[in-house]
């Protein structure tokens, strides 16, 4: 009987695996920009270096079959369940410091031959990568399976099943090439890309700055909402946890509005419902996260008396108020640019093509003062410990978009604090995820928050 149920579930699961494919299929790996508006020329400049997905899709799509087909995690017991996923982290950092000590020898000028210095870790990372391997999807399966039941008890279930079902898979994680205008924040364009040597990231920014005129940035990623979700490989338990939650509710969000103009509109308020989608996600993840934790892994849980010991011998830096008051005056420095631009098409527009030239001169020297500001402020952050590669207008577009998890990053937008005050009036979080499903717009998420004031 067992076998003929994981049977259906197969095809059940199939059935709805084909479904979330076709749909990003048409919404995730169709081009989302226009031809003629530059991005043609900036995926040119990653030299055909574009992630491969449909090859990872495959790949991930066979290992989740092979899960519910012939998948151990059913026939466990819960407290073996949770052991198998700690030994298994444990393995995996285990592999993680192995590579920093094979890094350290061949970068140690006294080490005459890190080759052979090395041998020994370089088998013994082999021989835990093998075992990884084998174990790694039913460690998949298993907190797969430990965050479903959290959430079906959090009101996302349908007869006792999560809907969407939760799929993830560990993963190296391709780097997310992010550009903007220079002449205000605008997430226009992103394009995941093979992950590349450090010089020739800064490189490829450089270059798009000098030949297309935008602010570029590579950034990395943690996760992936495409199905099932990518995952960074990582041996951190909460982190994993808490990953796993912030991309499904993107795979639930699929089904509503808040999730589909995300990924079918180019306009200025698929911005918008980028920022809230990810902000609710960082709350979610956060909060999921929490009780995961505390039902199978509460070593994990940070202590209620844990004191954090600061140094009285300088003040402290506030990274939060910092960010904030740098993105408020970058933001401020964009407004003075706006206004110059909108001067100088108004002067297009009545022939005076000589002025509007004038205009554009200004307009060059603010971008340039607000370019030099952030990285003055970059320096100020690596200085306190921060290690902000590059900050630019693709930055405070791409991170700008997480105001749940990143202190000070949305500066005075008001998504931030709505979302939050809506999860703070929320009787669960059922209802703030239903609240704000169909919310697309910043417009309509401040209403949602001011009707839940005032009831």
């Amino acid at each position: 009987m067992k076998t003929l149920w994981r049977i259906v579930r197969f095809i059940l699961r199939g059935l709805f695996y084909f479904l979330i494919i076709a749909i990003l299929a048409v919404v995730v790996f169709r081009p989302k920009y226009p031809f003629g508006t530059g991005w043609n020329d900036i995926s040119r400049a990653v030299d055909g270096r574009y992630f491969d997905y449909v090859s990872w899709e495959i790949d991930a799509l066979i290992a989740k079959a092979e899960q519910v087909l012939w998948g151990q995690g059913p026939f466990m017991d819960e407290a073996d369940r949770s052991q198998f996923v700690r030994d298994y982290m444990a393995d995996m950092r285990r592999v993680h410091q192995i590579e920093a000590e094979i890094e350290a020898l061949f970068i140690d000028p006294t080490v005459d031959d890190p080759v052979q210095a090395s041998a020994n870790l370089r088998a013994e990372r082999d021989r835990l990568e093998a075992h990884l391997a084998q174990r790694q999807g039913l460690a998949e399966s298993i907190l797969e399976g430990q965050v479903a039941a959290v959430l079906v008890d959090e009101g996302f279930g349908v007869l006792g099943q999560l809907t969407p079902p939760l799929a993830m898979r560990f993963t190296e994680m391709p780097d997310l090439l992010v550009t903007s205008p220079r002449d205000r924040i605008f997430r226009d364009s992103e394009l995941a890309i093979d992950p590349l040597p450090l010089e020739e990231i800064t490189a490829l920014e450089e270059r798009l700055k000098r030949e297309q005129d935008v602010a570029a940035i590579v950034v990395p990623l943690g996760g992936m909402a495409i199905y099932p979700a990518m995952i960074a490989e990582t041996w951190n338990i909460p982190w994993a946890i808490e990953t796993f939650a912030h991309e499904w509710i993107h795979h639930y969000f699929f089904f509503y509005p808040l999730g589909l103009n995300y990924f079918t509109t180019t306009d200025a308020s698929n911005r918008e419902a980028l920022i809230i989608n990810e902000t609710v996600a960082d709350i979610f993840g956060d909060e999921i996260g929490r009780m995961v934790l505390a039902r199978y892994y509460p070593e994990f849980l940070p202590s209620e008396n844990a004191v954090t010991l600061v140094s009285s011998d300088a003040p402290a830096f506030d990274y939060g108020a910092a960010m904030h008051e740098t993105r408020v005056n970058v933001d401020r420095m964009m407004a003075v640019i706006d206004a110059l631009n909108t001067q100088a098409e108004s002067l297009r527009s009545d022939g005076l093509g000589s002025k509007a030239e004038a205009v554009k001169t200004v307009i060059d020297y603010y971008v340039e003062k607000a370019e030099t500001y952030m990285e003055a402020r970059r320096v100020l952050f690596y200085e306190n410990g921060y290690r902000i590669r590059r900050m630019n207008q693709a930055y405070f577009a791409f991170y700008g978009g997480y105001q749940g998890g990143i202190p000070g990053i949305g500066g005075e937008d008001p998504i931030g604090p709505a979302v939050r005050d809506i999860r703070a009036a929320s009787a669960s979080l059922h209802d703030f995820v239903v609240a704000l499903r169909d919310v697309t717009t910043r417009e309509q998420l401040l209403e949602v928050a001011a009707n839940i004031e005032e009831s």
